[in-house]
Formats: structure tokens, C-alpha cells, sequence
């Protein structure tokens, strides 16, 4: 099934939606400050910065669900990625992955493309999906896997 349009809102309140990003790769990264894996923003914003000119887009999901590892606001989220971790790459309004009040979004991403055995849950920051330029959910990544290591899947894409 191909990226239906869900509406999203960036960090800074601006609305956008699904449908924004029609005909690009994605990369949709729950994301969080004070994490083990908070380092894979370095290795998230080279791999936006080597392919973003090919029509590769990130999006990172600032998520408190884990552990209380995203706890600020989105002016605190906003000034940690602007000085600890600067990144160019979108990110989007703080949200939840997993329960109830999951996004719509994350909703979607977790029937196209479960975890292991199965499970749709979200099982910790870092977690990322890899989208097709036809809106396809292709892969499902550990949190523990390293930006770096989706290099080759990302160029297949392109």
C-alpha cells in the first residue's frame, strides 16, 4: 500500500502532510535527546546531507514514550538539534509511537512493515522506516542499527 495523506506538523507548529513528500525516499526516525542512541543524529544528518540532493528525505519524530528520554518541549527539542546534534533534516512535531495516542502516521508504518515475530510495537527510540519513492514501506530498522548501515539500502531506492 502506498503513503496515504496523513497530516503532520513540523516541530516549529507548521503544518505539512504526507502528501508533501509524494515521489521522494523516506526515512522516518522516532528520535529522542537524551538516549544511548541520540549519537545517530551525526550519522542520520550525513546520510540526509549525501542524499537529500537525490530526493532523499529524513523525518525525525521527537518521542517521550522511551524510557522519558525526550522530555523538553519543542523549543527544547528545537535548541538541542540546533547546538548538541545539529541537523538539517526535518523534524516534526514531538509525538507518540506506540498505544492509543500513537500518530496516525505511526499507525500506518507499523501495519506495512511489523518488527520481529510480527509485533508492530515500536520497541525503542531510533527505530526507523525506509519508504519508497512510490510511498512503499520497504524495511524496518532496529534502533541499534547505525545510520551508516543503510547506506546501500537507501541507494537501491534512489
Amino acid at each position: 500500500m502506498s503513503l496515504p495523506p496523513i497530516p503532520l506538523q513540523r516541530l516549529d507548529g507548521t503544518p505539512c502532510s504526507t502528501a508533501d513528500l509524494q515521489g521522494r525516499v523516506l526515512l522516518v526516525v522516532n528520535v529522542a535527546s537524551r538516549c544511548g542512541f541520540t549519537p545517530q543524529y551525526t550519522g542520520l544528518e550525513a546520510l540526509y546531507r549525501r542524499f537529500g540532493p537525490r530526493g532523499f528525505e529524513i523525518l525525525g519524530f521527537p518521542c517521550d514514550q522511551f524510557g522519558h528520554q525526550e522530555p523538553g518541549d519543542a523549543e527544547e527539542i528545537a535548541r538541542f538539534c540546533s547546538l548538541d546534534y545539529p541537523v538539517s533534516f526535518p523534524l516534526m512535531a514531538k509525538c507518540e509511537v506506540n498505544g492509543a495516542q500513537a500518530h496516525p502516521f505511526y499507525r500506518w508504518l507499523k501495519q506495512q512493515k511489523p518488527g520481529l515475530l510480527g509485533s508492530e510495537a515500536i520497541k525503542w527510540n531510533f527505530t526507523k522506516f525506509l519508504i519508497d519513492r512510490e510511498g512503499r514501506v520497504v524495511d524496518r530498522f532496529a534502533p541499534q542499527t547505525r545510520p551508516e548501515a543503510l547506506t546501500q539500502a537507501i541507494e537501491a531506492q534512489l
